[in-house]
Order: structure tokens, then C-alpha cells, then sequence
């Protein structure tokens, strides 16, 4: 059973999960052409939940990440947040398929309707390169604030040489994912950062998993 949960943030523009809203109905074809699904366990195992962690998936579009950790995870609590309500719609038909509990908030990563240190887990899978790099840094600073001390953010998204291409439309924000910069950028929000872990997709380039956890304030 899916209990859902829906908020009504300001209206505003947002790159949907395939770039355009009317691909939608492809998303999961092109998330098992790409070979996400490796991807998505890693990061499940990298996670370390145990039961009573309270998970939040930001920008979970379809809830394939959602729905994996669920399966794997029966004691943690699940919430996926995303702007695009259509996704959301299936995402809780697929969890309730799968038998998984999951509360999907309609809202925005910039602006995390959650209270202070109200997570265990934060993932974030293949959506920081959608945000422009003001929105980024607001999502990483959101994280922080709704991440308990001993919390973990497991982050994965795109990674770029000097002269990797991304699609027209976002290639500006894809400048922000060259080298070591996605790494670089979350330490300097507040974490600490282990090695990147680099992964190919079978279609598509790499993928960089970042693993962080809050840094304790200066006493």
C-alpha cells in the first residue's frame, strides 16, 4: 500500500526526468537501456540502511530507486519528492505493484518540505545536472539542513571530460559535472566527501557515486 502525500509549491519551471514532459511514458525503457538498475543497487548497498532510517529520495521521478530500496529494505521509511506530478502518478502505481510503502511529496530539491535533521539517507540519482548552479547549491544546502549529524547523502549523477557533450538544452549545467567538480561542489556545502565512484552505464558515459556525510558545525 502507497500513502501519498501532496504538497502545492509555487508554480515554476523544471527540467522533467527525460528532458521533455511528453517522453515520459519512455523513461523506464531508457533507465534499462542506459543500465540504471546497477547503478540504483550500488547505491542502495552503499547506503548502509538498517530498519527505522527514514529515507528520502529527491527527484525520485518514477520511484525506480524508491521501489528498489524498498524491496531490499521492508523496516526503512520511504518519501520521494519531485516537481512533476505525472511521474509521481507512477511511481505509487509501481510501488503498490511491488508491495512497497512510500510517501511521494509533490515539491521542489531547492526548497525540501521536511523539517531540521529529519532523514537518516538522502539519495539523489541522475537529477543534480538538471538544476542550474544556484539550485544546485540551494538542493546540497537543503540536504545538509534535513540530514540528522549522523546522516549520509549518496548521490549519483553524470560525470564529464573538458569535451563531453550533453543534450542542448541543459549543456551549461553539464559544466558543472566535469571532472571532480559535483564532489567539490557538496564538500563545499558542509559534508565530507569520500572518493568519487566511477561506474559506466552500458549506454550513455559514466556515472560518478558521491558518498558525504554533514560536517559538524565550527565550535
Amino acid at each position: 500500500m502507497t500513502e501519498r502525500k501532496s504538497h502545492s509549491p509555487v508554480e515554476r519551471e523544471y527540467v522533467p526526468g527525460m528532458g521533455k514532459h511528453y517522453l515520459l511514458p519512455f523513461y523506464d525503457v531508457v533507465s534499462f537501456v542506459f543500465g540504471l538498475r546497477p547503478v540504483h543497487q550500488e547505491m542502495i548497498t552503499l547506503a548502509g540502511l538498517r530498519d527505522g532510517h527514514r529515507v528520502l529520495d529527491v527527484g525520485c521521478g518514477t520511484g525506480n530507486l524508491l521501489r528498489a530500496t524498498g524491496k531490499r529494505h521492508r523496516g526503512v521509511e520511504l518519501v520521494g519528492l519531485d516537481p512533476d506530478p505525472k511521474a509521481l502518478a507512477r511511481a505509487g502505481r509501481k510501488a503498490r505493484r511491488a508491495g512497497v510503502r512510500v510517501r511521494l511529496d509533490l515539491g521542489f530539491a531547492q526548497e525540501l518540505p521536511y523539517p531540521d535533521s529529519s532523514f537518516d539517507r538522502v539519495f539523489s540519482s541522475l537529477m543534480l545536472h538538471h538544476l542550474d548552479t544556484a539550485a544546485k547549491d540551494a538542493l546540497l544546502a537543503e540536504v545538509r539542513r534535513v540530514l540528522r549529524p549522523d546522516g549520509l547523502l549518496v548521490l549519483a549523477d553524470a560525470v564529464h571530460d573538458e569535451h563531453g557533450h550533453g543534450h542542448r538544452p541543459m549543456r551549461e549545467h553539464m559544466h558543472d559535472n566535469i571532472g571532480d567538480a559535483v564532489s567539490r561542489r557538496i564538500a563545499a556545502a558542509g559534508f565530507r566527501v569520500e572518493p568519487t565512484r566511477l561506474t559506466a552505464l552500458r549506454v550513455g558515459g559514466r556515472i560518478g557515486i558521491e558518498i558525504a556525510r554533514p560536517t559538524r558545525p565550527a565550535s
